[in-house]
């Protein structure tokens, strides 16, 4: 059987009090009762009320004061309020409104009117609440069916490579692969997709499928990253593109080819424990329809790690923020300092130390690391 609903009643004249709660019990309400404003921000994180009704005109602190704290309330803090006081006057009711109010009831107030606001305000919670949810349902399908075709390690472990991805919303813009590119070469590739909007979630779907169709022993990486700019570029709109790297690694020759598409540069850590970036500079994709790709081919030995990351990881605004520059020197150290452990807690470490303990983050963040 379903639970009526809750409301939380807040008004200091006692009368006041039973009348409500007579009115919402008598139309099948379950009302709770609090005599003043500190009562009620007690209460309301406890019973979890669908709506709470508010007198304006209370003793020590008034009814906007306690509007105030509750909506400060990370718990309580998207229900509803409805103030109801005998102050009639507009400068009242605009303030309350103003303040995140959802209306007002002027005392003496009818039966007829207070079950109407009341009934109205809770179907629009719910009807919020549903639709949010049904939001939510389709962005986990769709983060889902995206993680469903991001490699995990462990699929293919003589690519010997971890990776710690960490999206903004349900479904990412930034995206990684890691794949056989010929019988001697593994590809390692990470794009990051302007935008933090599902329509950026989108082409991601899209850029498993262009670089297994255009990657193999008939392209080189050059050839690939040109390919799939041809395919974004009729595909892309409203000025979005991506930034890339994909970086092949012929292993029995120690021979480590990257090619890059306006993405920050990888971090190279040798087997000595020497650090640097692989820095080349390349045209973004799917805006141009030539692009001209950075381009670098270098030695590499057992032991050395390389890491691709996206710019969400470095970058960090606001309050406490630091520019790219200061967050590459930030990774690069993390990176070298972590040398010797195995590398899956090499990436997750040195994302930590990037991203720090918040849960919440401004940009996707990929760091993918992989060992010669």
């Amino acid at each position: 059987m379903k639970h009526p609903p809750i409301i939380l009643i807040v008004d200091d004249e006692a009368v006041n009090l039973m009348t409500l709660e007579w009115m919402l019990r008598e139309a099948g309400f379950c009302a709770v009762r609090a005599a003043s404003g500190p009562e009620a921000r007690r209460l309301a994180p406890r019973v979890r009320p669908e709506l709470i009704i508010l007198d304006i005109v209370m003793p020590e602190e008034d009814g906007f004061t306690t509007c105030e704290k509750l909506l400060a309330d990370p718990v309580a803090g998207d229900v509803p309020i409805i103030f109801i006081s005998g102050l009639g006057d507009v400068d009242n009711k605009v303030r309350g409104l103003k303040m995140g109010a959802v209306d007002y009831i002027a005392k003496p107030f009818a039966k007829e009117e207070v079950l109407a606001r009341v009934k109205l305000h809770i179907r629009l919670r719910q009807s919020h609440a549903a639709m949010l949810k049904v939001q939510t349902d389709k962005l986990r399908q769709l983060r889902d069916a995206q993680r469903a075709i991001l490699v995990d390690p462990g699929e293919l472990p003589e690519a010997r490579f971890a990776v710690r991805y960490i999206p903004v919303l349900e479904a990412g813009g930034d995206f990684y692969d890691v794949f056989p590119m010929t019988e001697r070469s593994m590809g390692y590739f990470v794009a990051d997709i302007s935008g933090h909007d599902l329509g950026a979630s989108f082409v991601t779907s899209s850029l498993k499928a262009l670089l297994r169709q255009n990657s193999g022993p008939l392209f080189t990486p050059r050839e690939t990253l040109k390919n799939i700019n041809a395919v974004l570029t009729g595909i892309l709109k409203d000025g979005k593109h991506l930034t890339a790297a994909l970086v092949a690694l012929d292993r029995t020759r120690g021979r480590l080819t990257l090619v890059n598409a306006g993405h920050p540069p990888p971090v190279l850590v040798t087997a000595g424990g020497q650090a640097c970036q692989l820095d080349v500079e390349g045209d973004i994709l799917g805006v141009f329809d030539t692009v001209q790709l950075g381009i670098l081919e270098r030695k590499v030995e057992p032991g050395d790690r390389v890491f691709l990351y996206t710019d969400g990881l470095v970058e960090r605004f606001g309050q406490g923020g630091r520019t790219r520059e200061q967050g590459l020197r930030h990774l690069v150290r993390a990176c070298r300092d972590t040398r010797d452990r195995p590398m899956a807690e090499a990436v997750d470490e040195a994302a930590r130390r990037l991203t720090g303990s918040s849960i919440r983050h401004e940009d996707d963040v990929v760091l993918l690391g992989f060992e010669v």
